[in-house]
């Protein structure tokens, strides 16, 4: 099987306006799922992998059709919304203004939907496809060479983004224009299920968002710990293991630290803005340094391939050949980014008042896939130009020592390798940093019973969440079962495609009834020449 990537009462806590009440219900069922499934797997691990994969390869290879039909809805009924006019819609009154440059904006989703996955992924994935490619091709074959360079693309392309995008909307849209006092994955239900989402059913819904949160994050924590290691062991006299990792997270939690205490807009946005200007400096350097020439025509050729090919790619299941391909890779990563959406759109719509919805689908789809795009034509073509020009043999150091040698391989390679692969460690830590402040900021939201426009949760309780995030990811991880919780992450995907269909359904209810209502009070909906209109402005309650 392919390597897998790495997504009651109350008691008060003071935030900047007023008092907010925590959600015990929520709180502690959270932690006690996560306990009741991670102790088991601590204790046994070898037992609770084998329960946990065989529920998985149950799921993919029973139901992978469905994860591929439901992203390939999602993906239509966002292509709708962006040419409709609703795509006009704006996120707030007609005088909101956007709370956040656009770079900083791009910079702050980008940098937690994505996290340091496409720093790892971008140099070494391509070499799975090349290894191992779909449709019969042979391995390591010129075909298989074009395609692994693809493959990437579209696996962290339009498709994945819009995943993330649709629960964005839903919820930015419950946030800021019908004036919901919740952040939380059920109000963007309301629609459908009413009054429910105050009961035990929208309770269910938040826990199961917490939970998938907590796998997908704490995985991609311990995922990428020991790659930062094997950096910093490359770069220094240091001996790799325990000491070096407890070292290497204090100094993640100390980011995160100062993160939380200087808050939203100076913390978070300064390490996303400090993310972007970096990743930017090292992809000049890598395209300038780098086989330039072969870096273009390489993403251009699979620009082509994926365009021609989308729609057979999207569908693709192999039942005649039974390769498992899809099953490994494009279901899972269906999964993956279905068990992270939630996580996603919360925060998006946190920050996105001012914005509209044809904005954010743009920003999300277009701008967020070229992102990606970007990072694995830089360092995923060129690893691929040394394996070709056995320069370095990418593909055998993936099959027979594993991900990390590899990637420092390639990184190595480069003219002035030592400046790359200190840019790419520290890349990678502010990736996972905000990553970590922004998850730990989304639980502690969906954990409490309001949250005002002005008002975020209370630092020690995104603190808390960031140490649940942490201590899971550390404990599974010296417990050999980290796998477990990767594949626990993609479980909960499943129920989440329901909750998402469900928070579809509500989104076109509220669009339909709010633009019908406006129309019937004589309101004007046609664009004016000179300006964007919004054709929903502020609408409060909860109506369906």
């Amino acid at each position: 099987m392919a390597r897998r990537p790495l997504l009651g009462g109350a008691s008060a806590i003071g935030v900047q306006a007023g008092k907010i009440r925590l959600d015990k219900q929520v709180f502690w069922i959270s932690l006690l799922l996560v306990a009741i499934i991670c102790v088991p797997v601590v204790i046994a691990p070898e037992r609770g992998k084998l329960v946990l994969d065989g529920i998985l390869g149950f799921l993919t290879g029973k139901f992978g059709w469905l994860y591929l039909w439901f992203a390939v809805v999602v993906a239509g009924v966002l292509v709708w919304l962006a040419a409709s006019r609703y795509g006009r819609v704006k996120f707030g009154g007609p005088d909101d203004k956007p709370e956040f440059s656009t770079v900083s904006w791009l910079g702050m989703i980008f940098t937690s939907a994505i996290g340091g996955g496409i720093m790892y992924w971008g140099i070494i994935e391509w070499a799975y496809y090349y290894n191992d490619p779909p449709q019969q091709m042979a391995p390591r074959s010129i075909e298989a060479a074009h395609w692994s360079a693809t493959y990437p693309m579209f696996h962290w392309g339009f498709t994945a983004w819009g995943l993330f995008c649709l629960p964005a909307l839903a919820l930015t849209y419950a946030y800021h224009v019908r004036k919901r006092g919740s952040l939380r994955l059920s109000e963007a239900c309301r629609g459908v299920i009413g009054d429910r989402a105050d009961g035990w059913l929208g309770r269910m819904i938040d826990v199961l968002f917490i939970f998938g949160l907590i796998g997908a994050a704490g995985t991609s924590l311990g995922l990428e710990v020991p790659v930062v290691s094997e950096g910093v062991a490359t770069l220094f006299p240091i001996e790799k293991g325990l000491l070096l990792d407890i070292g290497i997270i204090v100094v993640w939690t100390a980011l995160f630290g100062v993160s939380v205490f200087l808050g939203l807009q100076k913390g978070l946005k300064r390490l996303a803005d400090v993310n972007v200007w970096l990743s930017f400096g090292l992809g000049a350097f890598i395209l300038i340094v780098g086989p330039t020439v072969f870096l273009i025509d390489t993403f251009t050729n699979s620009v082509g391939l994926l365009l021609q090919n989308f729609v057979e790619m999207s569908f693709y299941t192999d039942p005649v050949g039974g390769s498992g391909f899809e099953e490994d890779w494009t279901v899972f990563y269906w999964g993956w980014w279905i068990s992270y959406a939630p996580f996603v759109g919360l925060f998006v719509a946190k920050i996105s008042k001012g914005r509209t919805i044809r904005g954010m689908i743009g920003a999300m789809c277009l701008a967020g896939s070229a992102g990606c795009w970007l990072a694995f034509t830089l360092l995923g073509n060129t690893a691929l130009f040394y394996e070709l020009n056995k320069i370095v043999p990418v593909a055998d150091i993936v099959q027979n020592q594993g991900d990390t040698p590899a990637i420092f391989a390639v990184l190595q390679a480069l003219p002035w390798g030592t400046v790359a692969v200190i840019a790419f460690i520290v890349l990678l830590v502010l990736f996972l940093a905000t990553t970590l402040d922004s998850s730990a900021y989304t639980m502690a939201a969906v954990a409490s019973k309001e949250l005002p426009r002005d008002a975020h949760p209370a630092r020690w309780h995104r603190v808390f969440w960031a140490v649940v995030l942490a201590t899971v990811s550390i404990v599974l991880m010296y417990a050999g079962g980290l796998e477990a919780l990767q594949t626990l992450s993609i479980l909960t995907a499943f129920p989440l495609i329901f909750v998402l269909g469900l928070v579809m359904v509500s989104f076109r209810r509220w669009l339909v009834a709010d633009v019908k209502e406006q129309e019937g009070s004589g309101v004007v909906v046609e664009p004016a020449a000179e300006e964007e209109p919004e054709l929903v402005g502020d609408r409060s309650g909860s109506g369906s």
